[in-house]
């Protein structure tokens, strides 16, 4: 599957956030989960634009859930963190690396398994997760 650290920081980040009864700023967060402070900033800034994370300013000041985890499935926060929608496979993505583009014999299976890859990351909320 083609998720990357962002995805996996994003989640770490959020787990965190949740268990926090005050803003938790990138530094404070990097810091505590030992990840690079620049690439996580950037993450929970993407998270903030796609309305998961508020960002507060001033000294006491860090990102808090805009939405309650109930409400946030691990489809939005992937596709925040990633800056894309996520694919199992490259040749979803119309650039498949043996150039057979629509004529791949198992690319009808593949996009069927995205489908419902889709649909349980869209039914899976940060509540559930954080709660198995």
């Amino acid at each position: 599957m083609l998720l990357t650290r962002a995805s996996e920081y994003a989640l770490l980040s959020l787990d965190l956030i949740i268990k926090s009864d005050k803003p938790l700023g990138s530094e404070q967060l990097a810091k505590e989960l030992n990840l690079p402070k620049s690439f996580l900033a950037k993450i929970l800034q993407n998270l903030a634009k796609g309305d998961i994370l508020v960002s507060h300013r001033g000294s006491y000041g860090g990102y808090t859930l805009k939405k309650k985890p109930s409400e946030i499935t691990l489809y939005d926060i992937i596709s925040c963190a990633e800056g894309k929608k996520a694919v199992v496979f490259d040749c979803l993505s119309h650039s498949c690396p043996n150039g057979a583009v629509g004529t791949c014999s198992i690319s009808p299976f593949l996009a069927r398994f995205q489908f419902k890859i889709d649909n349980y990351l869209k039914n899976l909320t940060l509540e559930e997760l954080f709660n198995e």
